[in-house]
């Protein structure tokens, strides 16, 4: 068991001391930003221990500062793919006996001290043997160098080891894999560092955190300015002490998100069989298409995000004095991982590729983190309004690839000179391109939008054998208010939807994408601004000409675009059909007296043939056939005129159909 136990302590001897948090910056987004920083001794590596909940975070912000520079980030990934865990060489049982320990080593080669004496032979087997007092001694039996079979009572055996130095490590892995199981929730980070000596490692990162929250006390008297007291309610949920911790809280609502990297991840191919394998099939060939052809494929090109400008950095050893302790935390200034080297980028073919520079090592389960690049890059900051669903736009980055190289997408953690800022996804960027990314919510400035619907108005005008087609087009404006609370000017990019059918009217953009038109707005210290967003959507129709009214013909002839000979020619049907009208209308009422005619002559008729059998009624029977003998006269004349209106419409009509045919413009 001695053998056992120096494997052990030796084990946990070799794991470094963990870096102290020195500092510790709180959001309101789920995530805290942390600072560690202390001394690795020579020839170590430093470590950095985490919950396996932690380390999506931790990876895609870490920063390390060492004066040497670091050669790489080695950790244990999570294998979706693994199928179930690896089967284990060697068997480590609660209580087991050191003998049967070694008898699962059966033909290995032994040392060890016995009783003074150095002995050394091959495992044949080890057991518990019963003792005459009914008690178990550890036996354990060799075949020694000089071809003879022993057996040793282990516990009078001392400085037992294996001589293969392979079996050795078998056993130290088992140990390791022991120590793991403890805490299996738990992740251990190694940072490879370069140069010799003692050196002073500082660890920045991000990861999961409780959110801080604020509390206040307002007291208000009877008379006079009131007192407001607020409180912050922070949770330290790291698992461990804070000791003179420089504590910060920070309101506001950067972006951030978790991009699973500790997990492996895996790309399922096709599987492509050699050809000629198969026997050959039947065929069908579908018929062809004249002039047809298959159609190309298309490659979208995601527009836009935003990301700051980095500063590359130069690593320096932090020094820590009494007087610094007790002063109040410095602000955060925010620098670059110091690297050893790094990768050489070239193109290969149509991708790009990075060289590192230094050959890397990695034992099973092991990933490395390794720097590809570190330099400059074109970056300016701005605001952008895209979404109209919400009031606040987002602080942003103009980036423009300057490296000369083709940077890969992913994940970007955006910092500041006074710390963390947010988060942003980027697309592949190639040399020369440019790309907007969004990392922030900027709650000090706010967008309205109000919608306005303008007149239809008519483009073109052309007619030809009876049928007018015109061309219209209909005007709406979207206004843009921006206030400013904050005392400082900014840049606001309104990114202005493109609606499929309408095109941009005013003013001109200055970016347009496949989905949307950029404009920029300045917008003035704690003043507003507004931006007004003209569209038009161009209709075309057709109407036969005999449908038209004059009243329409005649808002046709006021356009402007009309030429004077197609205005004079649209006059003269408006003309006709003015005329044709008014001719229906004096029909309609010549049709109207008749009808009231007819019916009066029908009354005077009865009330004669009434009164002509009553006594002393003849004068007034005189007088109603007198006025039944003037409606008579009043009938053939409405008739008479009922004909001529007839004659004269068919007339007019025909006119108007002549006008109708030659109207060409």
């Amino acid at each position: 068991m001695r053998f056992i136990m120096a494997a052990l302590i030796a084990a946990w001897l070799a794991q470094a001391a963990p870096l102290p948090v020195k500092r510790v910056v709180v959001y309101k987004n789920g995530v805290a930003f942390y600072e560690r920083s202390g001394t690795v001794k020579p020839g170590e590596a430093a470590t950095l221990d985490f919950r396996a909940a932690e380390l999506d975070d931790v990876l895609k912000s870490l920063v390390l500062d060492a004066p040497g520079g670091v050669l790489r980030v080695r950790y244990e990934f999570n294998d979706p793919g693994r199928s179930g865990e690896a089967p284990r060489v060697v068997r480590l049982n609660p209580q087991q006996p050191l003998v049967h320990l070694l008898d699962q080593w059966r033909g290995a080669r032994l040392e060890m001290k016995y009783r003074g004496n150095s002995v050394s032979g091959v495992i044949v087997s080890g057991r518990l043997a019963p003792l005459p007092n009914q008690g178990e001694k550890q036996e354990l039996t060799l075949l020694l160098d000089s071809g003879s079979l022993a057996a040793f009572d282990l516990d009078a055996a001392s400085d037992i080891r294996l001589a293969d130095p392979g079996l050795q490590q078998q056993l130290s892995d088992a140990l390791a894999r022991m120590a793991k199981d403890l805490t299996p929730d738990r992740r251990t980070v190694h940072v490879d560092l370069a140069g010799s000596g003692e050196r002073r490692l500082t660890a920045r990162y991000l990861a999961p955190a409780p959110v801080w929250k604020s509390t206040y006390r307002l007291l208000l008297p009877d008379a006079g300015e009131a007192t407001l007291e607020g409180w912050a309610i922070v949770e330290n949920a790291t698992g461990e002490d804070w000791n003179q911790v420089a504590l910060s809280v920070v309101s506001g609502k950067p972006v951030s998100f978790l991009t699973r990297l500790l997990e492996a991840r895996y790309v399922q191919r096709r599987v492509v069989e050699l050809p000629g394998i198969e026997p050959e099939a039947p065929q069908t060939h579908a018929g062809g298409v004249i002039g047809g052809a298959l159609p190309a494929p298309q490659m979208a090109r995601a527009d836009a995000g935003r990301t700051n400008r980095m500063m590359a950095k130069t690593a320096g050893p932090m020094a820590e004095t009494a007087e610094a302790k007790a002063a109040a935390p410095a602000p955060l200034e925010m620098e670059m991982s110091a690297v050893d080297s790094a990768a050489e980028g070239r193109e290969a073919g149509e991708l790009f590729e990075y060289s590192f520079s230094t050959p890397v090592n990695a034992r099973a389960g092991e990933s490395l983190l390794l720097p590809f690049f570190q330099g400059r890059i074109a970056a300016r900051r701005l605001l952008i309004y895209s979404d109209r669903s919400q009031a606040n736009p987002r602080h942003a980055a103009e980036i423009t690839n300057t490296t000369g190289k083709t940077l890969d997408g992913g994940p970007i953690t955006v910092y500041h000179s006074s710390g963390y800022s947010g988060e942003a996804l980027m697309e592949v960027l190639k040399s020369g391109e440019r790309r907007l990314i969004s990392y922030a919510v900027d709650q000090a400035v706010r967008v309205t939008t109000n919608f306005e619907s303008g007149e239809e108005i008519i483009r073109s005008l052309k007619a030809s054998r009876g049928v007018l087609t015109t061309r219209t087009a209909l005007v709406r404006t979207t206004v843009y208010t921006v206030s400013n609370a904050d005392a400082k000017e900014k840049t606001l990019l309104v990114e202005h939807a493109v609606t499929p059918g309408w095109k941009l009217a005013k003013p001109k953009a200055d970016e347009t994408t496949a989905a949307s038109y950029r404009f920029s707005v300045a917008l003035p210290a704690q003043g507003s601004a507004k931006l007004a967003v003209a569209e038009e959507r161009e209709m075309e129709s057709s109407t036969a000409v005999t449908s038209l009214t004059p009243d329409i013909l005649v808002r046709y002839t006021q356009n402007r675009s009309l030429s004077a000979a197609a205005r004079q020619q649209l006059e003269a049907i408006a003309a006709k059909k003015r005329e044709i009208a008014e001719a229906d209308s004096e029909q309609r009422r010549t049709e109207t007296e008749l009808r009231e005619l007819s019916g009066e002559q029908e009354r005077l008729r009865q009330n004669i043939n009434t009164l002509r059998n009553v006594a002393g009624q003849q004068e007034m029977v005189n007088r109603y056939a007198a006025e039944l003998a003037k409606g008579d006269v009043r009938i053939v004349q409405l008739r008479d005129r009922q004909s001529e209106l007839r004659r004269r419409k068919a007339t007019l009509e025909n006119e108007l159909n002549a006008l109708i045919e030659k109207l060409e413009f």
